[in-house]
């Protein structure tokens, strides 16, 4: 192992070079090191005509990450598993067709990892089949600049299965917390693990050489070899990072909360303020049963723990994220995919393999465009493209999905209290629309495999029947004509219409606890 300079780095990448990353959006983001390799293309023009892949976003839509790579001729081709983190200049490459574009299952590229490290003929799975990721639609490719089929429709034992082939890895890009003189890498604030192990592997499976971003170098013999995450047999290069650009997340510098090392008060939590978003995770929260393995996906759905922290039954709830976090209390906004007092932090691959297995009871995700066959979109919007993430394995198998989301958007406005919403101003943008612009999840497929499906909205509940969806319930204080129909580009069946709890448009609730006590008995 040698310990060398940012821009040394990026003078070791060769011309046409195919290079993986690891990181999710800024947590584990090797940043030090790409700003190196920008520096040396703008003052060398080379590397040129690099392909990068990443198993999820690489950046934080500003500074970093793969802002560093949107200059022309530096790039030719970015597979990544979402792109809403990229920042910019690269989804205006991609959006404008600069640039050959591809996303993927995030837990499809974190599994392909480890087929090219153990010299795998390639993946094989059925996560994607009836998405934009299966090939009969559009095979994962972002804009018409992309023409090679990356992913292939192939039958198996009477089956069908998508097949990525393994790509070849010249450059792995990595990041830890500690080196040591012979390259042993811990990942002991990094709040999680991923696939840096695997990535290492990847590349030195093809002969490639790895690069890893540490925050110091430690004498060698100095770590304890169970935290040693990644052997120093297959680092060749280190880089000392510094502070700015070795953020433990998008919002945070360093919060040893963040990585296990202290346990918090969950009464510390600041609680959700009284308006839409809180209604939501409110009655999101009712569809959680108790001890069920449940996943957290971003926005909304990271607001479910704080409900629950405010009902005084977080100790009820067994959540999980897909960045390999279990237990605790999952976090929100710039810090999501982490949590506070986590029970386990496993490699993300090796989290993807439950998810996929179908060991996940419920889940609980974003919504932003669903159709009248229960189709959801989240990884496309008028053209521009934003990824699936995780989205499209883990509503692949899990038992139950909860999508979540306000019922319009672009500037909803409304007032929530004394048990009931007004809306001051309605969205200008449907969701509940005719056909989604890209299917990232088929409900007419999960119908058919009996899957349950809840759409939880501020206003509306539906539930999805194999006929299409089926309006359940309607809040407090809403006209189902003016306020629900009226904003839907189709009619959904209707044939015991509820009305929501009113205590979850009241500051106090209380429900939950009764709720939960009710399952105990």
């Amino acid at each position: 192992m040698k310990v060398i300079t940012a821009d040394e780095a990026g003078a070791l990448i060769a011309d046409d070079a195919t290079i993986f990353l690891g990181g999710l959006a800024v947590t584990s983001l090797p940043e030090e090191v790409l700003q190196g390799v920008e520096r040396t293309f703008l003052n060398t023009g080379h590397p040129r005509n690099l392909t990068t892949w990443a198993c999820g976003a690489v950046g934080n839509s500003g500074e970093a990450g793969m802002k560093h790579f949107a200059h022309a001729g530096m790039i030719k081709r970015v597979i990544a598993g979402h792109f809403g983190q990229t920042g910019k200049e690269m989804m205006k490459m991609v959006f404008d067709g600069e640039v050959e574009a591809y996303n993927f299952p995030q837990g499809s590229l974190s599994h392909l990892t480890r087929q090219i490290a153990n010299r795998s003929p390639g993946l094989l799975t059925q996560v994607g089949l009836g998405t934009f990721v299966d090939p009969r639609l559009e095979g994962g490719k972002m804009n018409s600049r992309s023409t090679e089929d990356l992913v292939k429709l192939v039958e198996f034992e009477g089956q069908e299965w998508l097949y990525y082939a393994p790509p070849k890895i010249d450059v792995a890009i990595i990041r830890g917390t500690l080196a040591d003189e012979r390259g042993n890498i811990t990942l002991d604030k990094e709040g999680m693990l991923l696939e840096q192990l695997s990535i290492a592997q990847a590349a030195k499976r093809w002969g490639g050489i790895v690069i890893c971003q540490v925050e110091a170098v430690v004498r060698a013999g100095s770590l304890h070899p169970k935290a040693v995450k990644v052997p120093g047999l297959l680092v060749d290069y280190v880089v000392i990072g510094k502070p700015e650009n070795h953020m433990q997340s998008i919002a945070t510098q360093f919060n040893p909360a963040l990585c296990g090392d202290i346990k918090v008060p969950t009464g510390s939590l600041v609680p959700m303020p009284l308006d839409e978003r809180k209604v939501i995770a409110r009655r999101a929260a009712m569809e959680v049963t108790p001890g069920a393995i449940t996943n957290l996906g971003i926005g909304i759905p990271a607001g479910i723990p704080t409900v629950a922290a405010e009902e005084g039954v977080s100790d009820l709830l067994t959540l999980s994220i897909e960045s390999g976090v279990n237990g605790g209390i999952p976090a929100q906004l710039g810090d999501f995919g982490l949590a506070y007092n986590a029970e386990s932090i496993i490699e993300q691959s090796s989290q993807f393999d439950f998810y996929d297995g179908g060991g996940l009871d419920a889940s609980f995700l974003g919504l932003a465009q669903t159709d009248v066959h229960g189709n959801v979109n989240v990884s496309k919007f008028n053209g521009r493209p934003v990824g699936c993430g995780g989205f499209v394995n883990i509503t692949r198998s899990t038992k139950k999905l909860v999508f979540c989301g306000s019922f319009t958007a672009g500037g909803l406005d409304v007032t929530v209290g004394d048990g009931k919403l007004t809306i001051v101003k309605e969205g200008k943008a449907r969701k509940f629309i005719e056909q989604v612009e890209q299917i990232t999840f088929n409900g007419h497929d999960a119908a058919l495999r009996e899957q349950q499906v809840v759409f939880i909205t501020e206003r509306a509940v539906f539930r999805l029947r194999e006929e299409g969806l089926e309006l359940t319930e309607i809040a407090p204080g809403v006209d189902l004509e003016r306020d629900v129909l009226a904003h839907m580009a189709f009619k959904p069946i209707i044939k015991d219409l509820k009305t929501m709890d009113p205590g979850i448009f009241s500051e106090r609730w209380g429900g939950l606890h009764r709720l939960f006590a009710n399952h105990a008995r």
